[in-house]
């Protein structure tokens, strides 16, 4: 399975951000709310995006659209559509599938995602009991906020999510290579639609999975 793909996984699970040297514990607090009503809000959302990978010297060295769609608790799907990729979860099981590779590499969440952003966008983790919240500086009308998680036993660090009128717009992810990975959503919509089997995968004949079936 490409790299490219399954790197949003990996950043959803490691990553390094500079800091913000100075504390501001109201700015923080506030910050912190806006995370929670964000989420709180993300019931049942579809969104198209853009995925670009940048190396250390910010050049993108990859590029990836698609459509992504969170329904709580606990189940999103990531649909590649260039090139055709899909990470899928149903709550409990995790599927990364590479129809050009003919492979599906399936996981347990709870193995996989715990305590992690992934979780966190789809309701399965409150802000303040995972995670130390940081006011970030606006940038070209975005409210940023850094999130660093309290348990020091994983190796993701911080990530950044970007907020324009209290919306989430914006996810940034940067790895111990200074790689950064940067997701804009467009087209969001919430409360919509969607059905169950969306969260569901069952791997075509002949694909070989990789991992677990139950």
């Amino acid at each position: 399975m490409h790299g490219s793909r399954i790197w949003l996984v990996a950043c959803l699970l490691a990553g390094a951000l500079p800091v913000r040297a100075a504390a501001d514990p109201a700015a923080d607090a506030a910050a912190a709310a806006t995370v929670e009503r964000a989420i709180a809000e993300l019931g049942a959302v579809r969104a198209d995006f853009v995925q670009e990978l940048l190396d250390r010297d910010g050049k993108t060295s990859d590029r990836a659209v698609g459509t992504l769609y969170l329904k709580k608790p606990g189940r999103f799907r990531w649909d590649y559509t260039q090139p055709k990729q899909l990470i899928v979860s149903d709550g409990e099981t995790l599927w990364l599938y590479d129809p050009e590779l003919q492979q599906a590499t399936v996981r347990k969440v709870k193995d996989s995602l715990s305590q992690t952003p992934a979780m966190l966008l789809a309701g399965e983790s409150r802000v303040k009991d995972s995670f130390d919240v940081t006011a970030q500086p606006r940038e070209a009308g975005i409210d940023w906020v850094q999130l660093t998680p309290k348990k020091n036993d994983t190796d993701f660090k911080q990530l950044r999510l970007g907020f324009v009128g209290g919306t989430l717009m914006r996810m940034e992810f940067a790895d111990k290579l200074n790689q950064v990975t940067r997701i804009e959503l467009t087209k969001l919509e919430k409360n919509a639609r969607l059905p169950d089997s969306l969260f569901h995968f069952v791997a075509p004949p002949g694909v070989d999975v990789i991992g677990p079936k139950s």
